[in-house]
Parts: structure tokens; C-alpha cells; sequence
């Protein structure tokens, strides 16, 4: 079967940086529904488009392709004392933006009585090679088609 669109695709993927440094891979597959419902980028769609089980392909992708440029408005200096004890480096809090959005911050690092967060995607700002090996094509159900994802094995659970 090929991938068009209403299809759900199973991958397995590796991403690098530009150098080719591995910054993460899977350990389950991915599972996404194919066709411009926003559950992976349209770059990958793209690529992946018309294709069968058993495709491979590498892509660069460009930050603003990806994860997104870096918006330096969301690299918090805090207070430490505003933390609960605890707080460690790697950490992730809710937190809102500027303007007033829901964010999820990352603590990136604490310098005494300063804890520094970042709002952006860890891999913001770069520019990544995605290695990608379809594992499986179906048919999507009427249901996942309707709810704009996938359920069941590695898909969302309600």
C-alpha cells in the first residue's frame, strides 16, 4: 500500500544534527496519520508521499522546516528561591509567556541563586537530519480519520 493521504504510517527515525551527531532515536516506532493533519512535518510528509513499507530516505531540514528558530524571549533568568526545593537541570515546569501563553519550560542550567529556563524545543535553531525507515502502510479507520490522529498500539489512547 502507499502512503497518501488518510493512510497511517509506522517509522522508525534517527535524528542528527548537521554534523551528523545523534541527538535521538526511537526506541517504539512512530506512528502518525498521513495527509496534513499536523502530526509530523510537512516536509516528511512530502517526502514520504506515494511511498511503500520498506522506504528509507534521509532529509536535512532547516529550523524553520523542524523544531523552529530560536525566540530568545523565551530564556528565563529566575530567582532560585522561586523554585520548589529540588529544581534540577533537565527539569521541565509549565509557565506562561509573555504574553500570557502556556509554555513548557526546560531548566537549562542553575548558577547559584539563578535557575535559567528555555522555552524553546531543545532542538530549536538547528538544522537536523532526520533518517527515516517506514515500517508499515494501512488504511486509517473512519474514527482516526475523524479524531485527526491515530488510535490503538502506539497511536493515542483516549
Amino acid at each position: 500500500m502507499n502512503i497518501t493521504k488518510d493512510t497511517v504510517v509506522t517509522l522508525r527515525y534517527k535524528v542528527a544534527d548537521a554534523q551528523g551527531k545523534l541527538l535521538e532515536e526511537s526506541k517504539e516506532p512512530m506512528v502518525y496519520l498521513h495527509g496534513g493533519y499536523d502530526n509530523t512535518f510537512p516536509k516528511i510528509e512530502a517526502a514520504l508521499e506515494g511511498q511503500q513499507a520498506g522506504y528509507q530516505t534521509t532529509l536535512q531540514l532547516a529550523p524553520e522546516d523542524a523544531f523552529g528558530v530560536r525566540d530568545e524571549g523565551l530564556a528565563r533568568s529566575i530567582p532560585r528561591s522561586e523554585f520548589p526545593p529540588g529544581v534540577k537541570v533537565g527539569g521541565q515546569l509549565r509557565g506562561h509567556t509573555d504574553d500570557g501563553r502556556e509554555q513548557v519550560f526546560h531548566v537549562i542550567k542553575i548558577k547559584g541563586p539563578v535557575v535559567l529556563l528555555d522555552g524553546n524545543h531543545p532542538f530549536a535553531g538547528k538544522t537536523l537530519r532526520f533518517s527515516l525507515a517506514v515500517t508499515g502502510v494501512r488504511a486509517a479507520s473512519e474514527e482516526e480519520i475523524a479524531h485527526r490522529h491515530v488510535h490503538g498500539e502506539h497511536g493515542h489512547h483516549h
